[in-house]
């Protein structure tokens, strides 16, 4: 085990954080931040809680529609009895101790100290990443997936309920399925199936207790793709962003089809190979491939670039986990013109700025896989036993 240093944080780390916070709480302001997905949170609450269509109403100015499954929406009803500036103040406020612990996840994943000045100071910093800063900003819930993830696959081999939080976090999301897969190929049959179990409550919660609703996601809402947003913006950092962009095609078929899929499966089977000889590595080829081939994966949705940068600097991989966060920091996405439809007229050049997340994970996968195999030949310095693949492959 890591050996934790529970010292107290010194007045500078807690200076740096407290800083760091009110800077971005008065950006909030002058701003006028609206945090749009929090009011459509609040509005699927105040749908389960009238008896109103759950996938029915739009609000806010960009007219967003609820796009989660009906069980997201039953954990939304405590948000329809707060008042919308109270709940924005909640949720900064909630997702600010989100990433402090998806900070302190981050080491226990990558074998380092827990110690609270550290993640007082990470924390500070980590909120001007790009996918963090835009979480927190838009009130989203991506940091909450993420710990739920994260703390259920770093816990130790045959812990109770091991694989429930993970099956949760895919009911709620859809998207972290892909983990549920990683387990079953790694042999950890009993924790999947768990996940799968929990996954599958909690889509028969959500029919039992709206079974319209849930009738209508299932059937029909889940494949339309257009209410979640346009596929080609630059919001967009998946395969299918890329793609439409480059060839200037808003809907490219089977041209970012067939790539997601090999890539699909090449990164599950990377993944299965990197978690013999390094668990941790193996979660986060299995977080970058499910980025990568979601249909859309906002710039938001890549908070695992915590995780990955302190894989990498824990790994001796010092320059790259550098040369990550300035990427995930740069915000060059935003830098090219991207009103209306400029996103599909980029030229050339301005493509790699336009999609830096994707084109980042293309060239990780292979080097996270490849690391492994070195370290089967120099073994690394001993992981948690919550992460020790020799423990937990069965």
């Amino acid at each position: 085990m890591p050996r934790r240093n529970v010292a107290a944080a010194s007045p500078t780390e807690v200076a740096l954080l407290v800083l760091s916070f009110a800077a971005f709480c008065a950006l909030c302001v002058v701003t006028h931040a609206p945090m749009a997905d929090t009011l459509v949170y609040r509005a699927e609450g105040a749908a389960v809680l009238n008896g109103t269509d759950l996938y029915g109403f739009t609000v806010t100015e960009w007219r967003l529609p609820a796009t989660y499954p009906p069980f997201a929406a039953l954990l939304f009803v405590p948000t329809a009895c707060v008042p919308p500036d109270v709940l924005k103040v909640v949720f900064v406020a909630g997702n600010m101790a989100l990433l402090a612990a998806l900070v302190r996840l981050s080491c226990r994943l990558a074998g380092l100290p827990e110690r609270l000045p550290a993640v007082c100071a990470a924390t500070a910093l980590a909120l001007w990443l790009e996918p963090v800063f835009q979480t927190v900003l838009f009130g989203q819930v991506n940091l909450a997936v993420a710990c739920l993830i994260l703390w259920d696959l770093t816990r130790p081999p045959g812990a109770p309920g091991r694989g429930v939080a993970l099956g949760i976090a895919a009911g709620l999301k859809l998207t972290p399925a892909v983990f549920i897969a990683y387990l079953l190929l790694t042999r950890r049959v009993r924790e999947g199936m768990t996940a799968l179990a929990a996954c599958a409550g909690t889509v028969l919660l959500g029919a039992l207790v709206l079974p319209y609703a849930s009738v209508d996601f299932w059937t029909r809402r889940l494949y339309e793709t257009s209410r979640v947003g346009k596929a080609w913006i630059v919001d967009n950092q998946s395969i299918q962003g890329l793609i439409a962009r480059a060839l200037g095609e808003p809907s490219p078929g089977p041209a970012w089809a067939l790539p997601a899929a090999a890539i699909a499966c090449a990164g599950l089977w990377m993944a299965r190979r990197t978690a013999i000889g390094n668990d941790r590595r193996g979660i986060l080829i299995t977080a970058l491939t499910a980025l990568l081939v979601c249909p859309i994966s906002w710039s938001h949705h890549w908070v695992w670039c915590v995780p990955l940068i302190a894989v990498l600097a824990a790994d001796g991989r010092r320059c790259t986990a550098a040369l990550v966060a300035v990427v995930f920091t740069a915000r060059t996405l935003w830098l090219v013109p991207h009103q209306g439809s400029l996103d599909l007229q980029l030229p050339w050049w301005q493509q790699p700025l336009a999609s830096p997340y994707a084109l980042l994970a293309l060239v990780l996968l292979p080097q996270l896989s490849a690391l492994s195999v070195s370290s089967a030949l120099s073994p690394l310095p001993a992981l948690p036993a919550s992460n020790s693949s020799a423990s937990t492959i069965r």
